[in-house]
């Protein structure tokens, strides 16, 4: 009961000067993967988008929520998002999960004006395209990307790192974003390889990989194919100096949970358990004690989006255009650090946000880079072989 006054004290003292009227009503739409292959993670957004809504109830806020399952299919998200917008007539939306839904609502966003925030999609472009409706609190590809390598040349020298993605938006935008990274850390990329997703079989594919010697193998994901693609590494004894998973299924627990494959691989991240945000420790107890297990940065992304676009909406009293206006303005700074949808590098009202590298460490996810939020555990750097 503790751990849940305090992650309210600390969501209202962090609240961007708003005033809410007693039960203020709100109506947005929820835009998720309930069904199909990317499902666990759409699971973790659901438990996310619950709590949050709990916690606006309690601060004066009735969301009337609008569940829409798009199966992780771009055409279901499209029909989903127009439903929403033309006929249920929402203040504004959250969600989807995969970078090819997220692209493809982001137009829609612009289309029918009403706002978006997306919590967890990276793909570059999403917000690299003007777009004034779509607000994006997740951080971008080429962030993940970035801390992962920034990481690896901080613990070692390595010279050489092979890439391995599969072939969707997510996927080659991760890709891309590594190899040019690379080459500003003077990193030679030895292998380049796109898989799609679900094949049964990535031997050849990783042994050729072997064959090349690179000291970084980085690889694009989601949870099943990180977990086969770390499985059948380890059966052909392919031993870099660093594993290193671009979020998404290498940051799950389900990944964490196959200790005999995820041990000592590393994964960017957009939130941890430790990291020292208002109320993360406080969200990460209460989630686990709710829902029977532990929470990963899909769930936070989820959890501040509604957030946010539930006090605003409360703010503009339901209206799309002034929501949009208030989005364009707003600072807040909760379990996800300071959010702030901002103009910069190209990018339209994406949020800067701070990444972070967490290493399975015997089955539990351990905050090891930057310096500044490692709360105690070393990094185990360089990658110590497979343990029999």
């Amino acid at each position: 009961m503790r751990a849940k006054s305090s992650l309210i004290i600390a969501l209202v003292l962090t609240l961007p000067s708003f005033v809410f009227a007693a039960n203020a009503k709100v109506k947005i739409g929820f835009v998720n993967s309930i069904t199909g292959p990317e499902a666990p993670i759409g699971e973790s957004l659901t438990n996310g988008v619950t709590l949050a809504i709990e916690d606006l109830k309690k601060q004066g806020i009735d969301v009337d929520l609008i569940k829409e399952d798009d199966t992780g299919k771009p055409e279901k998200s499209m029909a989903a998002f127009e439903k929403l917008a033309t006929s249920d007539h929402v203040g504004g939306v959250v969600g989807p999960y995969p970078s090819k839904c997220a692209a493809a609502l982001a137009k829609l966003a612009e289309k029918y004006h009403v706002p978006i925030i997306i919590p967890v999609a990276s793909k570059d472009d999403i917000t690299r395209q003007g777009l004034q409706w779509t607000f994006r609190l997740s951080a971008t590809t080429n962030d993940y990307a970035t801390i992962l390598l920034d990481m690896a040349t901080a613990f070692g020298k390595p010279k050489t790192i092979a890439i391995i993605n599969e072939n969707t938006d997510f996927g080659t935008s991760g890709a891309k974003s590594a190899k040019e990274y690379a080459a500003k850390k003077h990193l030679t990329v030895v292998a380049e390889e796109a898989y799609a997703p679900g094949s049964p079989d990535y031997r050849s594919t990783l042994a050729s990989i072997k064959g090349k010697n690179p000291d970084l193998v980085f690889m694009v994901s989601y949870v099943a194919d990180a977990i086969l693609l770390m499985r059948q590494s380890r059966e052909i004894g392919l031993t870099p100096k660093a594993f290193l998973g671009a979020g998404a299924g290498f940051a799950t627990e389900a990944f964490a949970k196959e200790q005999d494959i995820s041990n000592n691989v590393f994964s960017s991240t957009q939130w941890t358990q430790d990291v020292k945000w208002p109320g993360t420790k406080e969200f990460a107890a209460r989630y686990k004690a709710q829902f029977g297990k532990e929470a990963s940065y899909h769930a936070s992304t989820a959890y501040e989006s509604m957030v946010i676009m539930g006090q605003t909406l409360a703010k503009a009293k339901d209206n799309p255009a002034r929501a949009k206006d208030l989005l364009d303005k707003g600072s807040w700074n909760g379990i996800m650090g300071v959010v702030k949808f901002a103009d910069y590098a190209g990018y339209t009202n994406q949020n800067n946000h701070q990444m972070l590298v967490e290493q399975i460490q015997n089955g539990q996810r351990v905050t090891v880079y930057p310096p500044a939020y490692v709360s105690g555990k070393k990094a185990v750097y360089p990658f110590p072989g497979w343990t029999k």
